[in-house]
């Protein structure tokens, strides 16, 4: 069929849309080729299967692997993507981002990643990049403490590059909502994103240096947070003392520590969210967040639903796909670097 000439300002038109959608896809035209649940169906079809015998070994002697790994995932999404970048040690080439201040003595995990990746380096060699195993690994967690199933999303390729300024701009425990905001905003998350994603501390531990200040001297007032139930507070302080060991562990969630639920919603609407981050969602002056949090309480269907789609909305964040990055043989380095 022949197509009539189309006139100049229509081509113009076209132009100009064309260009809108590559930058809403970002930099990387490789971005707009989708991620498949079905990816390594033929090149690697027990990747699943593998990942998961590594993660329930490496589960038997440390129970909070699971919350950690889906934390290492997260970690690695915010900061130029899904690109294994959280996974690179320092080199010649690299400055890590395991140092920036969110991630030093905090993030763990990568121990077992290695594991995941030599396992599939035997089954399927040079197949399987490490950005796909952090969101294999994650789904795995939340699956096997009891939280939701999802398709996972595959085929992300593995970067070269770090970017240690950024992960020291990750989303903070002590920020606000509207600094959280602004921080998921950035990687194209809204705000049911948010309050999904952390839901995730339903599950895991945390360390007493990022909840003294709610207990002690908030917000430089040298009096505690005031959206902290006095309860909890007190039940806080006996394990976070003032000049205490700031390193001393707590469960972030403390009906249901190891197990992935929507208990976490009921103890924010009960302020007893351990994180400043947490209570921000529901306690912030007019959040909108706080009928996201009513909701997610109230139904732990719809929060499942909910975490599931937005995990996939994270793990679509700027991937490298098609002939861009490498598949790493060495998450901890790139391929042929120093």
């Amino acid at each position: 069929m022949i197509m009539a000439p189309r006139d100049t300002a229509a081509i113009a038109r076209d132009l100009v849309l064309v260009v809108a959608i590559v930058l809403v896809l970002g930099a990387h035209p490789g971005a707009a080729q989708l991620l498949r649940d079905d990816h390594y169906d033929a090149t690697c079809p027990d990747v699943h299967r593998i990942v998961r015998r590594v993660l329930k070994r490496a589960h038997r002697d440390d129970a909070r692997i699971y919350a950690s790994l889906t934390r290492l995932h997260f970690h690695d999404c915010f900061v130029q993507g899904c690109d294994a970048s959280i996974l690179l040690d320092n080199s010649s080439s690299v400055v890590s981002e395991k140092f920036a201040t969110p991630n030093n003595n905090s993030a763990r995990g990568y121990e077992v990643v290695d594991a995941a990746k030599a396992a599939l380096e035997v089954a399927c060699p040079g197949v399987v990049s490490c950005a796909d195993i952090l969101a294999i690994a994650a789904r795995v967690s939340v699956q096997l403490s009891g939280g939701p199933r999802w398709r996972v999303q595959l085929g992300r390729r593995d970067g070269a590059t770090a970017n240690i300024n950024a992960a020291n701009n990750l989303p903070s425990p002590f920020d606000n909502l509207t600094t959280l905001q602004q921080k998921f905003a950035a990687v194209g998350l809204g705000d049911t994103d948010l309050v999904a994603l952390s839901g995730a501390h339903t599950f895991g531990r945390v360390q007493c240096q990022f909840v003294t200040n709610r207990l002690y001297n908030f917000s430089a007032t040298n009096r505690p947070d005031p959206t902290l139930d006095r309860g909890y507070r007190a039940f806080l302080v006996q394990r976070c003392p003032a000049g205490g060991d700031g390193t001393a562990l707590n469960d972030l969630d403390p009906t249901s520590p190891d197990g992935f639920d929507n208990n976490y919603y009921a103890s924010i609407q009960k302020r007893r969210g351990f994180l400043q981050s947490d209570q921000e969602l529901l306690s912030a002056p007019g959040a909108p967040t706080a009928p996201i949090v009513a909701s997610f309480a109230s139904s732990q269907k719809v929060f499942f639903r909910s975490f599931a789609r937005s995990m996939i909305n994270m793990g679509n964040i700027q991937p490298l796909t098609g002939t861009q990055g490498e598949i790493r043989k060495d998450c901890r380095k790139v391929n042929n670097g120093s």
